[in-house]
């Protein structure tokens, strides 16, 4: 098969009835048009054999710089997110250009070869060197032709915590950051916290980027940095283009407090992120009996009309170490966390680990439409249902009209 396709035969797509051709020319998809019946493969064509193809998968949220770090210099023994920073302040002051470059494009083929081409990655900028952003960026460019890669500023050990946190971040902006992270949670004061948000949706405002906040990355009920994050969003009008990270704390608030949040959170519009399998690892540390999930109100979010999007986070670093780049076992995982198996969450379950994702990092052109690039992937099975009981890799993986990946015999 040549590498370039004009066309993808006999697909099933979500939500619609049949088989479908998705015809391909100069790497977008100029039509979409149902099929009276099965047909036969012809030459720069793929035979999507009646299974779901879908828009690429998306990782919203992952930290490349750390990631195939695990044990490196000793285990996170206590499971908690703050000894994992710890450790991962210890390995970062060995980094290397060389180092990061060459773990973060082994973690973007094997995101790649799970069907993953749209990837944010946040940089631990509380590094004066900024090794880690550096490199980042050269991956950015190297990886082009596979993946899709977006750069979050991320100040790790704090904003106002961290000596020159600030100047440090106006930096990495300078240099080419898409997004602007924070840790609110992590500063060493309340006030801090809040100051520190106020002044990273300012700074990205001001440079017409991205926002994108671990936030309230704790079971702690008073970690209420989300409100203040909605409000600045709603403040300038940009809640389409903030994401709260994590959330983890919405799980412990009281419902008379959600209740009143949810407001300000429909009102402004933000993009919500949750990381099931981390966040199921690293939170509940601190408690005994009951345990607690550690995660956000995923369902109540959705039912809000809000965008939530499912992240690995990490793959083999100090917070987490486990990971394989499969989406799908993400998913997996969090809608057994979030009490999501019920039918109606299982059909529109894919849009966690695609649409939802696209819209947290902003993609304007993004799925199976006539005009838009001609990426996708084909799933192994003819539903969502069918694929989640498989959780198989993906059968083929196609960007711009080129075969990516094709495991179809």
């Amino acid at each position: 098969m040549s590498e370039n396709l004009n066309a993808i035969i006999n697909a099933r797509l979500q939500g619609r009835v049949g088989l479908f051709r998705l015809t391909i020319t100069d790497g977008k998809f100029s039509s979409v048009t149902a099929q009276d019946a099965t047909e036969s493969v012809a030459e720069n064509q793929l035979d999507a054999g009646g299974n779901l193809v879908a828009p690429p998968f998306v990782e919203p949220h992952i930290h490349l710089d750390a990631a195939m770090t695990a044990g490196e210099p000793r285990w996170n023994q206590s499971g908690t997110l703050f000894e994992g920073i710890e450790c991962w302040s210890e390995r970062k002051a060995s980094l290397t250009h060389d180092d990061v470059i060459g773990r973060a494009e082994q973690t973007l083929k094997l995101f790649a070869d799970n069907g993953i081409q749209h990837v944010r990655t946040h940089v631990d900028v509380t590094d004066p060197k900024l090794t880690g952003l550096k490199a980042m960026l050269e991956v950015r460019e190297r990886m082009a032709d596979t993946v899709d890669l977006q750069i979050v500023a991320f100040p790790q050990e704090g904003l106002r915590s961290f000596p020159q946190g600030k100047e440090l971040m106006e930096e990495a902006v300078r240099l080419g950051a898409d997004v602007v992270g924070g840790i609110p949670h992590f500063e060493f004061t309340r006030d801090y916290g809040v100051e520190s948000v106020q002044w990273l949706v300012a700074l990205a405002h001001k440079n017409d980027l991205l926002v994108d906040v671990h936030c309230d990355e704790i079971d702690d009920p008073e970690s209420r940095f989300l409100e203040v994050l909605a409000a600045e969003a709603l403040k300038l009008d940009y809640g389409s283009r903030v994401t709260a990270s994590h959330t983890c704390a919405m799980g412990s608030y009281n419902d008379h407090y959600c209740s009143r949040l949810f407001r300000l959170l429909k009102k402004s519009g933000l993009r919500f992120l949750s990381m099931p399998t981390e966040s199921l690892h690293l939170q509940g540390r601190f408690d005994g009996y009951p345990k607690r999930r550690g995660l956000t109100r995923v369902p109540e979010l959705l039912d809000a009309g809000l965008k939530v999007a499912f992240g690995q986070d990490s793959i083999r670093d100090p917070w987490y170490p486990l990971g394989n780049g499969n989406m799908l076992r993400t998913l997996d995982v969090g809608l057994h966390a979030c009490h999501m198996l019920g039918m109606g969450w299982i059909d529109r379950s894919l849009e966690l680990i695609t649409d939802n994702g696209a819209a947290a990092l902003d993609l304007d052109e993004y799925g199976i439409e006539e005009g838009l690039p001609a990426r996708c992937v084909v799933l192994q099975g003819q539903s969502p249902y069918e694929v989640l009981l498989g959780q198989l890799p993906v059968a083929a993986s196609i960007r711009d009209g080129r075969v990516l990946i094709n495991r179809q015999g």
